[in-house]
């Protein structure tokens, strides 16, 4: 059986991903089994999703620990240990990451047992995360060297159905340009074995006693205090505010804003908190006016640092 794991952020398509992969699969006879694994409201949040392909019918469960594959479209979460991108990784586990940097800096800085790959294609604005999904199926569909081109071509067209046209070409053709670019290392992922439930051990359980509702229901004694949980570290689109175009109806934006990070100033501009904005984007969508613009956090985290520059340049 092959088990495939593909770690990302919330919004980059690895959902679509194993939807596409799972499809391709069964187009070429296989009994499929895919599923994602997120939260609510969770956009730039890690997230993952796996698939599992067998001749046989697939009678497994749950979350796959021991993967033959594992996919990561977005390098940051190596280091996150909520993520879970290394969980199981073993010394036939494939290890595809989607980045600029060479497979040998990833090898040695991981120092994991399996082979280590780069997604030579790899997305780096974040204009391409519509895409990216279907690049890293076809990646992984190559890596496994079970799926022929006709039959990705077939699963991207079905998976992608309800987009316009010109969406669905432009998958196709970046998705199949990641197959093309993996054809050296194709058959490279080897089918896992089986799981036997013999070896399985009981988790030792902790009984944490039952405590009188007074003491163990939830209770806020300040306000403000979420302040700690700082959701701007997951945001990978930035909404900036146009104040020439602002036409001063912030109670649109800081309404709609689910998080209750736009703040309206006497003016009746709207001031956006980055600390606690999670990049939903649910402002520039709600703008009447179009004042509110996505751009990319890694564009704008470079407008920051050239703007600190200019400012250490010029002194007091």
């Amino acid at each position: 059986m092959y088990r495939i794991r593909l770690h990302g952020r919330g919004g980059q398509g690895m959902k679509t991903a194993s939807r596409i992969l799972g499809s391709a699969l069964f187009r070429e006879g296989f009994e499929v089994q895919d599923a994602p694994r997120y939260g609510a409201e969770r956009r730039g949040a890690p997230i993952f999703a796996y698939v599992r392909a067998d001749r046989r019918p697939v009678r497994e469960r749950g979350i796959i620990r021991r993967p033959d594959l594992v996919l990561v479209a977005d390098e940051t979460l190596v280091p996150v240990n909520a993520a879970g991108v290394l969980d199981g990784v073993g010394a036939r586990t494939v290890l595809l990451i989607n980045s600029a940097e060479a497979p040998g800096v990833w090898g040695e800085r991981l120092k994991v047992a399996g082979p280590v790959l780069t997604l030579p294609v790899a997305a780096e604005e974040r204009a391409e995360l519509p895409f990216l999904g279907a690049v890293c199926a076809a990646a992984a569909a190559r890596l496994l060297g079970v799926v022929s081109r006709g039959a990705l071509e077939a699963a991207i067209a079905e998976e992608l159905a309800d987009l316009p046209p010109a969406v669905v070409a432009e998958n196709r053709e970046r998705g199949l340009a990641a197959f093309d670019a993996l054809a050296e290392r194709e058959g490279c992922v080897e089918e896992g074995g089986g799981v036997s439930a013999s070896g399985y051990e009981r988790p030792d359980w902790i009984d944490v006693p039952f405590d009188p509702a007074r003491v163990s229901a939830p209770d806020i004694h300040a306000r403000a205090s979420s302040v700690q949980v700082r959701t701007g570290l997951w945001r990978t689109l930035r909404p900036v505010v146009d104040y020439e175009r602002c036409r001063g109806c912030s109670w649109m934006c800081s309404t709609f804003c689910p998080d209750s990070a736009i703040a309206v100033a006497e003016d009746r501009s709207p001031r956006i908190d980055l600390d606690h904005c999670k990049g939903c984007m649910i402002c520039v969508a709600v703008c009447p006016t179009h004042a509110i613009e996505a751009i990319a956090e890694r564009e704008a985290a470079r407008a920051d640092g050239a703007a600190a520059d200019c400012e250490e340049e010029a002194g007091p």
